[in-house]
């Protein structure tokens, strides 16, 4: 510390840590090009699977990737899962007759409840 003053240094707007001994990741740029037309790259890790489709950080509009010939990557349709609704779940547990049963029966409380 004997080598290195601090008197006089701005010490809330400049750092003293070094970049000697930093090694970066290993990156890949991915091209993506929305409906309109325009591209913006994006830059993951090496080891990162890229997404078929981003969303601009600009614009917000969804994109799709591109190849490296500048054609858009195909995504297979296997690969989209349709999202599990509440009444799916519902069907899991119940059978449709069970739930027109409990049905009859909630709407049998309401409507004595309501009439009395």
């Amino acid at each position: 510390m004997a080598d290195r003053s601090l008197r006089g240094m701005r010490l809330g707007s400049q750092s003293l840590q070094s970049e000697d001994g930093v090694e970066l990741s290993e990156r890949k740029r991915a091209v993506y090009q929305a409906v309109s037309g325009e591209t913006f790259d994006v830059v993951f890790s090496a080891e990162a699977e890229v997404p078929a489709i981003w969303s601009d950080p600009r614009t917000g509009m969804e994109g799709r990737l591109l190849g490296e010939d500048g054609t858009p990557v195909e995504v297979a349709a296997e690969d989209v899962k349709a999202p599990r609704t509440h009444w799916d779940m519902l069907l899991e547990r119940r059978s449709r007759e069970e739930l027109e049963e409990l049905l009859q029966e909630r709407l049998q409380v309401l409507r004595a409840r309501r009439g009395a």
